[in-house]
């Protein structure tokens, strides 16, 4: 047997541990179970049964995963003799005449990773291997090889997805740890094996780790970054996007795949995530030209650097509607949704209550009215004359418009072909007539069209509306917006008509819509946002469409 331990040769077992066929013996006095203690499984090979002791030293306590391309299982185990949990990974021996060398290669690199200490990885405390020339390795006859890693309390990555959606800066910051680890093992030419969801744990202080040793001598530092770019993505749609074997001994769903067979967007999955998170898993993964590709730890663990620090500098405004539930402790949160529109009983009673509630105000003012009119000697025939002009008739000339030619609209939706919405909560706060409350794009790092062509509001009225004028109230002076029309809010850009394009120069930009068409849907598609640097948005605060009167 070959062995490398962190422990003095004194607190290494005697070989009395183990029989003479190398089998070792329970931690009992004698080797039947307690009747304390649940039976063990004996339709399962020695090695892998709870209880079965491993090198006179570590008693398995329950397998956590396995690697069918290791050909190797992952198992918390405990150390008696310095009485702390461990994780094991011993590789199984399948029958095939090269195993032996295989996992002597493997065995091999893992000294290596000995020497190497990251907090993005469970240390290594031990290494064993079967020898061939010995029936006694210290080891169970069908294991070829085992790795000792400290144990990495916390979850798994599928008992951390659980609950749902986490939120994309906190899940930035779980990948950051392991993204550092990879890049440093790289740098000393050592694999980590980041592509299993199984060998990686959520670790309770905070950080997604490396917990168990050994990957396949086949992986590269190129499959570490695929492992990281799977990772985010699970992450952030709780969908492993790489081996479907892997995801489904991990206990996670499969990513979808369209019918290139290519790995849909995560913005598909989780409508509202931020799209330059996607696309870092989508490049780190290799999902394509289009999205770019990552192709260094160094380069993904940049990245996550950078939209950490944008996290941080708009860390005191709302948090974007990225799909994930909102957290207890979070200052912000998240109105409750309105009433369903399908549940007509409740909506009926709703709007009776209002109805009753308007009629009872309607008669508090009559005869607060008439009150005050009896105190001042007025009579209704003496009051002010009103006149209600007809839309058609237009305005008196030398008066601003009439409120009632102003027209409101039925619906309004973020509109972006990418699948990709802006901030798709927060449109209808551009029509709630609340100078406090405004829908923006999101911040990027990039103007458009490098991430995306463009995004827009589509605006829906409740049926063909001829238009004469539209102010928009933004602050965001220099962005570009076109003023399009189309029939239907299912229709493509490409099926838009273009009316008029305007330039946001103002808190109020006046756009003129004389001599257009009567429109029932109109899109203000931006194709050119506001700020600049590495700081692009565009807010909008409101929007007012004004009925042509001639």
């Amino acid at each position: 047997m070959s062995r490398q331990s962190e422990q003095h040769p004194a607190a290494i077992p005697s070989a009395s541990n183990t029989s003479s066929a190398g089998e070792p013996f329970l931690d009992t006095p004698s080797d039947k179970p307690s009747p304390d203690e649940p039976p063990l499984d004996r339709a399962r090979p020695p090695n892998t049964a709870v209880g079965i002791m491993i090198a006179g030293r570590y008693r398995l306590l329950a397998q956590v995963g396995t690697d069918t391309s290791a050909r190797a299982a992952f198992w918390q185990a405990r150390d008696i003799v310095l009485q702390r949990d461990v994780g094991l990974t011993m590789l199984q021996r399948s029958g095939e005449p090269s195993e032996s060398e295989r996992a002597v290669e493997m065995i091999s690199k893992a000294l290596r990773w000995g020497r190497f200490e990251h907090p993005g990885c469970a240390r290594l405390l031990d290494v064993m291997h079967q020898e061939v020339s010995r029936d006694d390795g210290g080891l169970p006859q069908d294991v070829l090889g085992l790795a000792v890693t400290e144990w990495v309390p916390g979850q798994s990555l599928a008992e951390a997805l659980a609950a749902g959606p986490l939120r994309t800066v906190s899940v930035l910051t779980l990948l950051d740890p392991l993204a550092q680890g990879a890049e440093a093992a790289h740098r000393l030419g050592l694999v980590l094996g980041c592509a299993h969801p199984q060998r990686i744990r959520i670790a309770q202080d905070g950080g997604v780790r490396i917990a168990f040793a050994l990957p396949p001598p086949e992986c590269t530092p190129a499959d570490d970054v695929r492992g990281l770019g799977a990772t985010l993505y699970a992450l952030l749609t709780r969908h492993w996007p790489l081996s479907g074997t892997d995801a489904e001994l991990a206990g996670l769903p499969a990513a979808p795949r369209d019918v290139q067979d290519a790995v849909v967007p995560p913005w598909l999955l989780r409508p509202g995530l931020p799209l330059e998170v996607g696309a870092l898993a989508l490049g780190a993964l290799g999902a394509g030209a289009p999205h770019g590709q990552v192709r260094t730890a160094a380069a993904v663990h940049t990245v996550l650097s950078d939209l950490l620090a944008a996290e941080k500098e708009v860390a005191l405004l709302p948090p974007p509607d990225d799909g994930a539930q909102t957290e207890a402790d979070e200052v912000w949160q998240v109105r409750p949704a309105p009433l369903p529109v399908s549940d007509r009983h409740r909506r009926r009673k709703l709007h009776i209550g209002l109805g009753g509630l308007g009629l009872a105000v309607l008669v508090v003012l009559a005869y607060v009215g008439v009150q005050v009119g009896s105190i001042f000697d007025v009579t209704p025939s003496q009051g002010p004359r009103i006149v209600v002009a007809s839309p058609s008739n237009g305005p008196a000339q030398g008066t601003s418009l009439s409120p009632a030619e102003v027209v409101r609209p039925s619906a309004v939706e973020v509109f972006d072909p990418t699948g990709d919405p802006d901030n798709a909560g927060r449109a209808a706060r551009t029509v709630d007539d609340n100078p406090r409350s405004s829908w923006s794009t999101y911040i990027y790092r990039q103007p458009f069209p490098a991430l995306k062509p463009g995004v827009g509001l589509l605006v829906s009225f409740a049926s063909p509306v001829q238009l004469s004028n539209l102010t928009i109230s933004s602050p965001s002076e220099g962005s570009r917006i076109e003023i399009r029309s189309t029939t239907s809010p299912d229709n493509t850009l490409a099926q838009t008509v273009l009316i008029t394009t305007v330039t946001v120069r103002n808190n109020e930009t006046q756009v003129s819509l004389a001599g257009s068409q009567p429109v029932q849907h109109v899109l203000l598609w931006i194709t050119k946002l506001g700020g600049g640097g590495d700081q692009n948005v565009t807010e909008i605060s409101h929007l007012q469409f004004e009925r042509a009167t001639g």
